[in-house]
């Protein structure tokens, strides 16, 4: 074995072929001159061709100040507000259009055009300001998918405020541990929503976290999901409540100023959800984030005016930020949005609307795919939908799951594009320009214009561009999306973001460079192959094995729907894995299948990967995103404590699967 095999992660997933993006999308596609790559080497002005697609109330004087690393401005002397971007300058010539098309879990609906947004937007601006809410301030939001977030989030942005978005599938111990350490006193909840038919009383967790002792809220306003309270959902004197439809009663018809902010005020903070640690505040600026989002969604999503565009993510999450919200609003296109889960009432639920709406652009998650992939393509059957482009986000895409989509969502016959970025990036770092470069199974791509990512060995040594060895990925040079600080904690934001691969004592931007915590392959071809967390790494008798690789292999069994991998300690080969399987509907689990799986991990990568125990289970625990989190599996593989499971969409997950475990080694799942 050569020395160098030992070194970072091995990748050996088999290549995969080409896919050339059909004829008639790069007829009408927005980003068909590769130029643009050229125009963006002239770093940082080829930025400015983001920002030009803004409004601004005063022009930047300089485009990038990097006089301070890491704490990069961009736009510098410039002044615009975000409300105005995404509502106000559209009306002139579209304020009857949709730009929010709304379904609600049971069938209702809501059209809410430009003009109605404008006009519901200053209203809710005039509430805020009238329970004493200003500039600078950070408002939380506790809210499900209901017009009333992006509502919310434009109001404050219009006021100058900073919103907080929570997913309103956290606990009320998240929310209190969020509201902490954003020092914000100011919580906007609603009263309840619907999931799976069932009615969620969701100011009982709003209560749960204004009693928190640490917390320090004192005004909490209350959206109704209805025309009125629901029934059972009561307010007390004591509460700190203020009914949100009370205030609007007295704001009809209102206007609010747009507050101009400096291109370097913050908009938003966005918590990323780790599993250990306290959580971190990523805080995002005005300009540079809009400008990255804007131009993001024009040149990577391909949206237009006249598209309607469905982002199937949440808004309590960075993607429904930047790309149901910001980008897409920016643009002034039509949005889907939709508060229910994707098989309820049943399992056509998705394409039913895609039908309806007549969706152009589909964006999904991965996880989103194996259980389309899982419930099987049946239940697309009969539906007359027409994509011309689907994303995936969220995860590195297996081909098989890739494959899937281009064959069943996308009827062979629309772009798909795979793209590599995170809460702290603000919008897509690697992924192909779909008009320019050919989709290939399991890559994300190329980097995006503009940006310069890298593999480092642990070391710090920098990896021969394209030389398909594996490494820490980086990015070498500043972008205007990227993340200001971590809230309140600017040493910590340097530790977890630059310390590994700077020279933190350098004043020069150029010895800052960014550790993403992701480990990638710069293959020949030039495209980047994501290989998932660096902390999903085990060492297999010497190999460093990604998560991504060996779950992939388990994804070419035909029989397997979705597929976690996790290390277990063993003496003699330090980890050996074990691969939890949740099997398609109407397979049983069998020695045969388990047979299958580890022929197919042998075949891939390699008799040194072969799994120790294939074990069959109902579910695999996810967080409240959809993210596998692999910690649970391995404490139960290592006979440990579970550890903290509040984060999960269902925490009696771990429970039923240590079971099924311990009782008959995962033998045979039971639903």
């Amino acid at each position: 074995m050569n020395e160098d095999d030992t070194i970072g992660l091995e990748a050996r997933l088999p290549d995969q072929e080409y896919y050339r993006p059909p004829p008639k999308f790069v007829g009408q596609a927005n980003g068909t001159d590769p130029d643009i790559y050229e125009r963006f080497e002239d770093f940082p002005d080829g930025f400015s061709e983001y920002a030009e697609l803004l409004t601004w109330d005063e022009r930047w004087d300089e485009t990038f100040d990097g006089s301070d690393p890491p704490f990069f401005e961009w736009f510098v002397g410039g002044s615009l507000n975000a409300s105005v971007n995404c509502v106000d300058r559209h009306l002139e010539e579209r304020k009857n259009q949709a730009a929010l098309i709304w379904e609600g879990e049971g069938g209702e609906a809501r059209t809410i055009t430009y003009q109605d947004l404008y006009r519901q937007v200053n209203e809710m601006a005039a509430v805020l300001r009238e329970v004493g809410v200003e500039e600078d301030d950070v408002v939380t939001l506790h809210l499900p998918m209901v017009p009333a977030l992006p509502i919310t989030m434009l109001a404050c942005a219009r006021i100058g405020a900073v919103h907080s978005v929570v997913f309103a599938g956290f606990s009320a111990n998240a929310l209190a541990d969020r509201l902490v350490d954003a020092d914000s006193d100011v919580l906007v909840s609603i009263d309840g929503y619907y999931r799976r038919g069932e009615w969620l009383d969701h100011k009982a967790k709003a209560d749960e976290a204004i009693d928190t002792e640490e917390t320090a809220v004192e005004t909490a306003l209350l959206w109704s999901r209805h025309d009125d309270l629901h029934e059972g959902v009561e307010l007390t004197g004591d509460d700190p409540y203020v009914l949100v439809d009370d205030v609007l009663a007295e704001k009809q018809g209102a206007h609010v100023e747009p507050v101009a902010r400096d291109a370097e005020d913050p908009l938003f903070l966005m918590y990323t959800s780790g599993t250990t640690g306290k959580p971190k505040g990523c805080q995002h600026r005005t300009g540079g984030y809009l400008a990255y989002a804007a131009g993001t969604s024009k040149y990577v999503l391909d949206i237009k005016t006249t598209d309607t565009y469905w982002c199937a993510a949440d808004i309590g999450w960075i993607t429904g930020h930047s790309y149901i919200v910001y980008g897409p609003l920016a643009l002034g296109t039509t949005s889907v949005m939709y508060e229910g889960t994707p098989d309820y009432p049943d399992r056509s639920r998705l394409w039913e609307i895609a039908e309806r709406y007549d969706v152009d652009i589909f964006h999904t998650s991965p996880t989103a795919i194996r259980q389309f992939m899982k419930w099987g393509e049946e239940h697309l059957a009969g539906y007359d939908f027409d994509f011309r482009h689907l994303t995936t986000v969220g995860e590195p895409i297996q081909p098989e799951a890739w494959q899937w989509y281009y064959d069943h969502v996308g009827d062979e016959d629309a772009v798909i594009v795979d793209t590599w970025w995170q809460t702290e990036t603000g919008g897509h770092l690697i992924t192909n320009l779909p008009a320019l470069e050919d989709m290939k199974p399991g890559s994300a791509g190329r980097p995006c214009p503009g940006i310069e990512p890298a593999l480092y060995e642990d070391d710090g040594t920098e990896i021969e561009a394209a030389s398909g060895r594996a490494g820490n990925l980086v990015i070498e040079r500043p972008w205007p999306g990227m993340l200001q600080t971590v809230y309140g904690d600017d040493d910590r934001f340097i530790d977890e973001y630059w310390r590994r691969f700077s020279d933190t004592d350098s004043d020069d931007w150029r010895d800052w460079v960014y550790k993403t915590g992701d480990g990638a392959v710069h293959g020949q071809d030039g495209y980047y192959r994501v290989l998932g967390r660096l902390d999903d790494v085990m060492n297999v008798s010497g190999h460093r094995l990604g998560t991504m690789e060996l779950e992939s292999a388990v994804a070419e069994v035909e029989a397997i729907a979705e597929a976690a991998v996790v290390a277990r300690e063993d003496r003699e080969r330090g980890h050996v894995p074990d691969v939890y399987v949740v099997l398609r509907d109407g397979v049983e689990g069998s020695d045969d299948v388990r047979k299958q799986v580890i022929a197919s991990v042998e075949d891939e990568i390699g008799a040194f990967a072969r799994p120790d125990r294939v074990l069959f289970v109902s579910a695999l625990p996810k967080t409240r995103s959809g993210k596998i989190m692999r910690r649970v599996l391995e404490n139960i593989s290592n006979k440990e404590d579970l550890g903290d499971t509040t984060t999960l969409r269902d925490p009696s997950v771990p429970d039923q699967i240590r079971e099924q475990v311990q009782t008959n080694g995962g033998q045979s799942p039971r639903s």
